[in-house]
């Protein structure tokens, strides 16, 4: 399926839900509305074929206002198309739906993106720290954590 089918059907499926839509030099990516996020990934997948999620990551931009970003790269092996999914979240408690229900790899690309941006993802089984340790404080990614703060000490357990 071309690429402008796909992002014509999701808009078709999706109504106003989709923020908005483009293609440039093969790169297509569609903007979902944050409470559709989980219905337009299970829409890849289940109708279009997208049966690889490749990648899944946060961005933060503030002080722009939705601050957060959830990116996500899907790939069809059946058609060899690929597609950039994002949502927008507020900057105060960011949370979205997660797409582990859907793609079992989806468990670690949330708990990073939780780990260094703070975003919740909703129904995740395991949501807790991956890269950084367990007492430490914050979301190292954040454009607002203090470059010069001071972190606990790594508790050692012998």
């Amino acid at each position: 399926m071309p690429a402008e089918n796909i992002l014509e059907t999701l808009k078709a499926k999706l109504g106003g839900k989709v923020a908005e839509t483009g293609s440039f030099r093969g790169d297509d990516t569609a903007v979902i509305a944050p409470e559709a996020w989980l219905e337009a990934a299970s829409l890849l997948k289940k109708e279009l074929g997208f049966d690889f999620l490749m990648d899944l990551c946060g961005a933060d931009y503030l002080p722009r206002e939705p601050r957060f970003e959830v990116v996500c790269h899907f790939y069809s092996s059946k058609t060899n198309a690929r597609l950039r999914l994002k949502t927008r979240l507020a900057g105060e408690k960011p949370a979205v739906d997660s797409l582990t229900s859907l793609w079992l790899s989806a468990d670690w690309f949330e708990r990073e993106a939780w780990d260094m941006y703070g975003i919740d993802f909703k129904g995740h089984p395991d949501l807790r720290r991956l890269l950084m340790y367990d007492s430490f404080e914050g979301h190292p990614l954040r454009k607002d954590y203090p470059l010069k703060g001071r972190q606990p000490r790594i508790d050692h357990k012998d």
